[in-house]
């Protein structure tokens, strides 16, 4: 739900005064001493960046564990992660999960990816509990892995009201191409790289949504999210697009890049990244789930350049205008898309208006998309979404990250071409 409170918000990092004012207006963003270095919102906009915290605001996982297990039971939820963020669990055994899931059809469950059921043991790096696993290579020997939401326990903890401390997006490396067969093993992570403020109404999000290595560097699509509406839905101010020049480990955002949520851009507001003869090819949606999807391409060269996108009419590539976009396919949660050498043909995975994950083909990245095919049923997986697909060749198999929001984590996934 909106805070009203924080919509005419004004604080200064400087002002006493004003630090009581956002307590009272319930956030968190200004209860630790030393105010973070630039947590400033000015009427609706917020800037931020990385606060600095004493060694007293940090406490071993360990020691923290016990004293949130009992609260963590009230925050069991079952519906997909459109909903409120806090009404979570990803601690196995305590919420009903134990184990992979045993699917009636042909797609399995392969590995837990991340939280303390995995076999990556990401609860070392704090992360409980995230979603989304938004995969690339970039082109340094290593494949990226991009998470939203992520949840973790202790300090610094900005959402009022939670349990959790809660970061908009981590990221963890591993060997590029490496057989997914028995998993995917981490071997190493970026800890919140672009922190968000988390004040409701103003930005209570900042997640990735696309990645992609272009021109010798590293590129997220960030939403940035006002507020978090009912299931599946929620309200963004813009995306934009964040780099890396490092390989991934250090990122900035590209406020040229920035599309508001208008003027045909609120149909990029979602991403999905494709590189495909010379081109970028950007898929976008509104903000939530069961949406149309859009597509729009640019010159490698150009990919940080907003003016260079053309969009897809339904018939032709129109220079400038992104209200000029017609949909490509209808219904459609995150997407994911790959070109794929078994099936000579583009894949698309998504979830459809019932939850189902489904895969799509087409013989050209703006289609004509044929009708989904269903991979995994919302009634044998009903919390599940936002599939991303493994960016390698894999054969007659097709590899995908899911989240599963009745554990909050992600699940790799193995389904037959």
């Amino acid at each position: 739900m909106r805070n009203p409170a924080a919509l005419s918000l004004r604080f200064s990092r400087h002002t006493d005064r004003k630090r009581c004012e956002v307590r009272r207006a319930g956030e968190r963003c200004a209860c630790f001493d030393p105010i973070p270095s630039a947590w400033l919102c000015e009427t609706g906009r917020a800037f931020s960046r990385a606060p600095h915290w004493k060694e007293s605001h940090v406490r071993p996982l360990a020691t923290l564990t016990g004293c949130c297990t009992a609260a963590a039971l009230l925050l069991l939820g079952s519906t997909p992660a459109g909903a409120d963020p806090n009404n979570i669990n990803p601690i196995p055994v305590l919420n009903g999960i134990a184990g992979l899931p045993n699917l009636p059809g042909p797609t399995v469950a392969v590995s837990q990816l991340t939280g303390m059921g995995s076999t990556n043991h990401t609860e070392q790096q704090n992360v409980l509990g995230t979603d989304l696993g938004i995969m690339w290579d970039n082109g340094q020997g290593q494949m990226l892995t991009a998470y939203g939401d992520t949840a973790g326990l202790g300090l610094p903890n900005f959402l009022a009201g939670s349990i959790w401390a809660w970061r908009s997006n981590v990221l963890f490396t591993s060997p590029a191409g490496a057989d997914p067969s028995g998993g995917i093993n981490y071997t190493g992570f970026i800890d919140n790289p672009l922190p968000s403020p988390k004040i409701p109404g103003i930005e209570i999000s900042f997640i990735p949504t696309a990645g992609i290595a272009a021109n010798g560097a590293q590129y997220m699509s960030m939403m940035s999210v006002q507020d978090w509406g009912p299931d599946g839905h929620w309200d963004t101010n813009f995306s934009t697009l964040a780099v890396s020049g490092d390989g991934g480990r250090s990122w900035v955002q590209l406020p040229a890049t920035r599309r508001a949520n208008e003027n045909g851009f609120q149909n990029f507001q979602q991403a999905a990244f494709l590189k495909s003869g010379g081109y970028v090819y950007r898929y976008g949606t509104p903000g939530g789930r069961n949406n149309a999807g859009f597509v729009a391409r640019v010159p490698e060269g150009d990919i940080a350049n907003i003016d260079a996108y053309e969009y897809w009419d339904g018939g032709k590539w129109v220079p400038g205008k992104a209200d000029a976009a017609a949909p490509i396919v209808g219904g459609v949660g995150e997407l994911s898309v790959m070109w794929n050498d078994y099936l000579h043909q583009y894949v698309m995975l998504t979830t459809d208006p019932f939850d189902s994950v489904v895969m799509r083909t087409a013989p050209a990245p703006e289609g004509p998309w044929d009708a989904p095919r269903v991979l995994i049923d919302a009634h044998s997986l009903p919390t599940a979404y936002a599939p991303m697909i493994y960016p390698y060749q894999t054969g007659n198999s097709l590899y995908f990250a899911l989240t599963m929001h009745n554990q909050y984590n992600t699940v790799l996934m193995r389904t037959p071409l």
